[in-house]
């Protein structure tokens, strides 16, 4: 009996594995885009597909105007 007890429990260990791996995926994608850490390596995916015959603006040149345009219009942030 312990045999066949076996295999079902490490296929549901490595559920829950996969399951906590996904889990921590979701939480590191909506961290990182909420804090915009990936921004900028988006504004170059997206200039690139809709202006391929132009630079992209570097990525201090993104953050300056970015910064510039929440400073401008500062809609509801609290600070």
């Amino acid at each position: 009996m312990a045999l066949t007890i076996r295999p079902v429990r490490e296929g549901i260990l490595s559920r829950t594995g996969r399951a906590l791996t996904a889990a921590a995926r979701a939480v590191r994608w909506y961290a990182t885009n909420l804090m915009g850490e990936t921004a900028y390596a988006t504004y170059v995916e997206h200039h690139r597909r809709t202006h391929p015959d132009s630079e992209p603006m570097s990525e201090r040149e993104f953050w300056r105007r970015r910064y510039a345009e929440q400073d401008a219009n500062p809609g509801s942030r609290c600070c």
